[in-house]
């Protein structure tokens, strides 16, 4: 994967963390009129209907992507763990403890993310990205310890429970990355908006006016869905554990927003908090990873163009437009360069 890849893939990642931690202090905005439950659902409406709309216009109608049986159980463990069980678990778990606690517990996705990709998907570690890792960790712990209460109980085991059913969501889909990322993000986003709606609706929730309710939608349209496909991106570039660490500065973004647009005062904590993840995206940023490699032969579908890495011949007539999307071969090849745990380097290290 050549440098200016992983860039891209990194400025996603970042960019999904911005846009996902804008979301903060605008649903502060909206709770004013809506309750936790009803804005979460139409957060993740928004997002899915959005996304459905734009992947209509651009693909003039509606088009299911080409997927294999397994990537298709990838993709459904992933919803059903990220968009139905992650936020049952949190919704139960904030009945059960303070806000300010769960959002220090939130902080375990990033960590429970890193340690599945690395301890169980087999994902590239090393010392600098393990460091990286934790300076980006402890700043987030530091943005979310301030004011908490440091009780715990049932409630924190649930919220803890809905981090390891988004840490599941993001290593799953990482397998499915190569995909479309408008249909994949589209797809988990109806589905948390249906049933975190009903949810709302099932515990008698005022529906407000239509003012709120697309206000409310065109936020979860940038801060989830927007935000989802720049996490995809990012996934299919650099892996799930290194998304994961870029992902969890949202709560950096999200006060430094807060701080910009709402007048909020900026602690010292906040300033510490800014140093530790700095420091920990300049280590992940700045990761040599070059050794001779054979990555295992696959079969998948993703946009490409015919460089180094994509040598090979159609099946159908081509017309020569790149990039293009289909089914195609990876054979096993032997070579140096560097690389990071995107879609084409899953291999293993001595």
């Amino acid at each position: 994967m050549k440098r200016t890849s992983f860039g891209s893939a990194a400025a996603a990642a970042l960019g999904a963390a911005v846009l996902f931690g804008a979301s903060t202090p605008l649903a502060k905005q909206l709770l004013n009129d809506l309750s936790p439950v009803l804005l979460a659902g139409l957060l993740y409406l928004g997002s899915g209907i959005g996304l459905g709309i734009i992947r209509l216009v651009r693909d003039r109608g509606w088009h299911t992507p080409t997927m294999t049986g397994r990537e298709w159980l990838w993709l459904a463990l992933a919803i059903g763990f990220g968009g139905v069980l992650g936020p049952l678990a949190l919704m139960l778990g904030l009945t059960r403890t303070s806000a300010a606690t769960a959002s220090l517990l939130l902080n375990l996705e990033a960590v429970l993310t890193a340690v599945l990709a690395w301890v169980v998907f087999r994902e590239n570690a090393n010392r600098r990205i393990v460091t990286g890792m934790t300076l980006i960790v402890a700043g987030a712990l530091l943005l979310a310890w301030q004011g908490s209460s440091r009780g715990l109980g049932w409630g924190a085991v649930l919220v803890a429970g809905a981090c390891l059913c988004w840490a599941l969501d993001n290593n799953f889909t990482r397998k499915v990355s190569a995909n479309d990322a408008l249909f994949l993000a589209g797809s988990k986003g109806t589905v948390a908006g249906v049933v975190n709606t009903g949810i709302a609706v099932a515990l008698g929730a005022h529906i407000p006016g239509a003012f709120d309710v697309g206000e409310a939608m065109v936020v979860g349209l940038l801060s989830y869905g927007v935000s989802l496909v720049l996490f995809v991106l990012a996934l299919r570039g650099v892996g799930a554990a290194r998304t994961g660490a870029y992902f969890s500065t949202a709560p950096f973004f999200g006060a430094a927003i807060a701080i910009l647009a709402f007048g909020d005062h900026a602690s010292p904590v906040f300033w510490l908090a800014a140093v530790l993840m700095g420091a920990g995206v300049w280590l992940h940023l700045t990761e040599p990873h070059t050794h001779w490699h054979t990555p295992a032969a696959l079969t998948h579908t993703h946009p490409h163009v015919h460089d180094g890495q994509h040598q090979h011949t159609h099946d159908f007539p081509w017309d020569g437009t790149e990039p293009h999307t289909h089914p195609h071969p990876h054979e096993p090849l032997t070579h140096n360069h560097p690389h990071y745990p995107d879609i084409h380097h899953q291999h293993k290290h001595d």
